[in-house]
């Protein structure tokens, strides 16, 4: 945890990081020490974050399913029950290509972030479907699941995709080739959630069964399920370094384990009615819970401690999200508005109102300066950051 405070020595520290990292030698020491610095300015930098609507777009004459950012924000892709994949641009809300072909709902969607060349979708037609983000052809349809895909992801390496069905698997797909690398077996029930870890090596899959499994990426082996949850896995996520994993579940708990062992570590029951979404801050230090009760909770990933109650929705959240520095939270709620959180604190900092119907997504872009949120009512809306300095404190 070598995270520099705003009065942190950066020459000291980076020198106590080289101690630890061979790849730091001398002719880039100047470059790390520079890097750092501006990291503590993005610290230092106290900012009061209220967004403004930049545009709705009416995307799909039938309901969305997802939507999805590429890292910069630049471009946003939606599904749609209506069996297409809509690329857009972000400034002119301009649509850039729709990706047609899949025969019944595209459900899952990705890019392949870092690099946004890709995209992925998943059908409830048992296909998925991997598309070029300039052209918009098509460069491969996956075949060999015998129910709907309802979850997918790119290896953060984007040489791999992953998806997971209502077959009860979970398949790895080599992203050149377009050819099957693995199938992931060891399931009672539809999988739900899937993730990779930073580095790729693993990968979690949620099920219906109750449990998540633990897999060796270049093996497909099961190496541990995680047995604990009374209710179906909602959400599934590793923290930054690879070290904890975190567990959503309809049974109203959400669970930590030990990514190594496969051991339970905590289990953090604070609300009255299922968790739907769970996940980890950058830095895998703070998890955020959303539940059907209409409340989040931030909990120190470390004491274990819930640290703030986010109260205020009318009807439950289904997706929860921080931004990329981590003290800011975006809910998604049924009770049509979304809502930015300070995570210190739980304090309500704006809500985003304008949706006539549920907003089932949400998601800020890698600089956290622009929101995106997908509703029932067939429109996405882009929020972009105003940006008000407060004194330094």
């Amino acid at each position: 945890n070598f995270l520099p405070r705003y009065n942190t020595d950066v020459t000291a520290l980076v020198e106590e990081i080289q101690k630890r990292e061979p790849l730091i030698t001398a002719s880039c020491l100047e470059h790390v020490i520079h890097l750092v610095q501006r990291l503590q300015e993005k610290l230092g930098e106290k900012q009061i974050h209220k967004f403004s609507l930049f545009k709705v777009l009416r995307t799909h004459i039938l309901p969305l399913t997802n939507v999805a950012f590429n890292k910069s924000g630049s471009r946003f892709i939606t599904g749609s029950y209506d069996r297409t994949c809509k690329l857009w641009d972000t400034a002119s809300g301009e649509e850039l290509h729709s990706l047609e072909g899949h025969g019944n709902v595209v459900y899952a969607i990705a890019f392949n972030n870092p690099y946004g060349d890709k995209i992925a979708t998943g059908s409830f037609d048992k296909t998925c479907k991997l598309w070029s983000t300039e052209t918009g052809k098509c460069f491969y349809t996956f075949r060999g699941h015998t129910a709907e895909i309802v979850c997918l992801s790119f290896n953060p390496q984007s040489t791999l995709l992953a998806t997971g069905s209502m077959d009860t698997t979970a398949k790895l797909w080599d992203v050149e080739k377009g050819e099957e690398v693995a199938t992931l077996n060891g399931h009672s029930a539809e999988i739900i959630a899937l993730s990779f870890n930073t580095t790729g090596d693993r990968i979690i899959t949620g099920s219906f069964d109750h449990t998540v499994a633990v897999w060796d990426v270049g093996t497909g082996r099961l190496l541990h399920t995680l047995i604990g949850h009374r209710g179906e896995i909602s959400s599934a996520q590793f923290n930054w370094d690879c070290s904890l994993i975190v567990t959503g579940s309809m049974d109203k708990t959400c669970m930590l384990w030990d990514a190594v062992t496969g051991t339970h570590v905590a289990t953090l029951a604070a609300h009255s009615k299922e968790v739907l979404d769970v996940c980890f801050d950058y830095t895998g230090q703070r998890i955020a819970t959303a539940s059907a009760d209409g409340s989040a909770r931030v909990y120190n990933a470390g004491t274990k401690q819930c640290i703030a109650k986010l109260e205020g929705h009318e009807d439950e959240i289904s997706k929860v999200c921080f931004n990329p520095k981590g003290n800011c939270i975006l809910t998604a709620s049924s009770d049509k508005t979304a809502r930015l959180w300070d995570a210190a604190t739980g304090h309500c900092l704006q809500v985003l109102e304008g949706h006539s119907d549920e907003i089932f997504s949400c998601a800020f872009n890698y600089k956290g300066d622009t929101i995106i949120t997908g509703s029932k009512d067939n429109s996405c809306r882009i929020w972009h950051c105003l940006k008000k300095r407060k004194d330094s404190v």
